[in-house]
């Protein structure tokens, strides 16, 4: 399996918990937007420890940019990228599957599941081909969500917040269920994108399966 060493370039804050990084590109890396490469952190006992993180950046940026949710409170490959700086190195390998964009469509993240869409949406602004996709996104509260100033200008009313451990004026307080499904889709003879914890995944897919009476419509990330 090629492997690929590269130095980070910056480390800048997306969320309270959220931070961008900017590694080195190495010559002839490519991928499609959605998809992910595994990730380790090149220091003694970490080289090893690899984890999926999605490519958020575009092929013609001069630099790769993966967006990761930090959690600090857990001894893990997360917690150690959360103390790493410009100049430290990442391990990188191969680049493979995960959401692949099929046309316009609903998709629908749960917290940082949102990151595959990342680049999908800006590819889609890149080429003017936006078009009447939306984005739903479910976090517990305001100050989790990802890129909402981007994603606002990208979509304008198609980007819809949902939170479900506060209430604030101008957000959804409900969880993306299949009432709620109903309440803000009228069409589900189209594409569906679906990324986010586990559960919420493996039940979206099979409540928008049976509202769309075709799997081929629902993409999946687990």
């Amino acid at each position: 399996m090629e492997s690929h060493i590269v130095k980070i370039v910056a480390v800048t804050p997306v969320t309270h918990n959220v931070k961008r990084f900017t590694v080195e590109k190495p010559e002839g890396y490519r991928f499609v937007p959605g998809q992910a490469t595994e990730v380790a952190i090149n220091k003694p006992g970490w080289e090893e420890e690899r984890r999926p993180f999605t490519f958020t950046g575009l092929n013609d940026w001069a630099h790769l940019e993966f967006t990761i949710k930090i959690y600090d409170d857990h001894h893990s490959v997360t917690e150690q990228l959360g103390l790493l700086q410009a100049g430290d190195e990442l391990i990188l390998h191969d680049v493979w599957g995960a959401i692949h964009y099929k046309g316009e469509g609903v998709f629908i993240a749960g917290g940082a599941g949102v990151t595959p869409f990342i680049a999908i949406f800006r590819a889609l602004e890149q080429e003017g081909r936006l078009g009447n996709n939306r984005l739903i996104c479910s976090n517990k509260t305001a100050a989790d969500i990802i890129l909402k100033a981007e994603f606002e200008q990208l979509l304008g009313p198609g980007f819809i917040n949902t939170l479900t451990q506060e209430q604030v004026p101008g957000y959804d307080h409900q969880v993306i269920d299949e009432a709620y499904l109903k309440a803000h889709i009228t069409d589900f003879q189209q594409y569906f994108y679906i990324c986010g914890p586990d559960p919420m995944v493996q039940q979206l897919k099979d409540t928008l399966t049976r509202l769309a009476g075709n799997e081929a419509l629902v993409t999946v990330e687990i």
